[in-house]
């Protein structure tokens, strides 16, 4: 296993910046994910660790060892490439060798080592089936198996997911982390869905623009959200431009526009990061599922009369959209089974917990 160190690196194409200033720690064997939507420099910053780019500026390092300049070859990683790259012509157990075989690695090792990868990913019957015979699950796992074999220090993994369908993405999520326990593999996964982040990772690094918004737990991203960017893409949200108003030891009052009147909402007084010259460019923020719905108004900080918009049925879940004075508030409610009148047209109070809302920077995705 290796850990790895990105120190200041920038990578240029000509004019246009696809990674700026990143600086990433990762531990040896977690399960890091690089997650952002497209053109974000995820995949860029993959490669440089690859070796497939050389960073324009800045170093790589592998453990203590300074990799910025070193060709993929001599990286000792497995990649695992978004269209799988798997050569059509030849068998499954020809593909998982090929690694091996450039290794020059006698025939009786390879055969150990190839059987025992294919053991791992549940694929020995297919040993002798050519590729093209296979289900994308399966195509998949020959991937993996591939990238595996040759006993890689990291293993990078490039959106492996999203050629498949919805089911068959829920089976592999489930088998990647489980090969990834038994190698016990420093492994760096690529995407942009979110669920699969937040699933799978030890940890996560948020990016947009070419510039990291946020590292941290699945836990941290989700319920501490650095700024509007990552709040809003990170599940579904409510973001409310405020302005600061009094400050006290237990509270931070804000003043959020409610069309042509505006409403006073008293927020826990968290640590929370913004620049000063950024104090009037501020959002609220708030998890749909956090927000109560009440059958009657009651005494406390924070509650509001509404009335239901829409209502939306998810089984478990249900989706209602509450309009309060000019405020439009997605609240997400579990279906307990019992008759409640979420009806649209249906007036209710809304409460919003204080210790569930964060003030929060908002940067517009640019990093600023």
């Amino acid at each position: 296993m290796a850990s790895i160190n990105i120190d200041n690196v920038q990578k240029a194409f000509g004019k246009v910046i696809a990674v700026d200033h990143l600086n990433l720690d990762i531990k040896d064997g977690e399960f890091f994910t690089f997650l952002g939507p497209s053109g974000c420099g995820k995949t860029t910053t993959l490669r440089m660790i690859a070796g497939f780019y050389y960073p324009t500026k800045g170093v790589v390092r592998f453990g203590k060892k300074d990799m910025t300049r070193v060709p993929p070859e001599k990286r000792n990683t497995g990649m695992v490439f978004q269209n799988y790259a798997l050569f059509p012509h030849m068998t499954v157990f020809e593909n998982v060798a090929f690694g091996l075989r450039v290794r020059k690695l006698g025939s009786k090792e390879l055969n150990i080592k190839v059987k025992d990868v294919l053991q791992k990913v549940r694929l020995e019957q297919y040993a002798d089936r050519q590729v093209s015979q296979l289900s994308g699950g399966q195509q998949q796992r020959v991937a993996l198996a591939r990238a595996l074999v040759i006993e890689p220090e990291i293993l990078l993994l490039d959106e492996p997911l999203s050629n498949l369908d919805a089911k068959l993405r829920d089976e592999m999520r489930s088998e990647i982390l489980r090969l990834q326990k038994d190698y016990k593999i420093t492994t760096i996964y690529v995407t942009h869905d979110q669920a699969e982040a937040l699933s799978m990772s030890d940890r996560i690094a948020v990016f947009n623009f070419g510039v990291c918004h946020q590292v941290g737990t699945p836990s941290e991203i989700y319920n501490e959200p650095a700024n509007d960017f990552v709040a809003g893409f990170i599940g579904e949200i409510n973001l409310l431009p405020v302005k600061i108003g009094k400050v006290e030891q237990e509270y931070i009052y804000v003043m959020v526009q409610n069309g042509e009147s505006s409403s006073e909402l008293a927020v826990r007084n968290a640590p929370f990061n913004y620049k000063e010259e950024n104090k009037g460019n501020l959002a609220l923020s708030i998890r749909p599922e956090a927000i109560n719905i009440l059958d009657e108004e009651r005494e406390g900080k924070n509650i509001f009369k509404g009335t239901i918009e829409e209502v939306q049925f998810f089984g478990s879940l249900i989706n209602i959209l509450v309009r309060t004075g000019g405020l439009q508030l997605q609240v997400n409610a579990l279906n307990s089974g019992l008759s409640r009148n979420l009806e649209a047209g249906s007036e209710v109070w809304v409460e919003l917990p204080d210790e569930q809302m964060r003030i929060i920077p908002v940067v517009n995705g640019d990093g600023s």
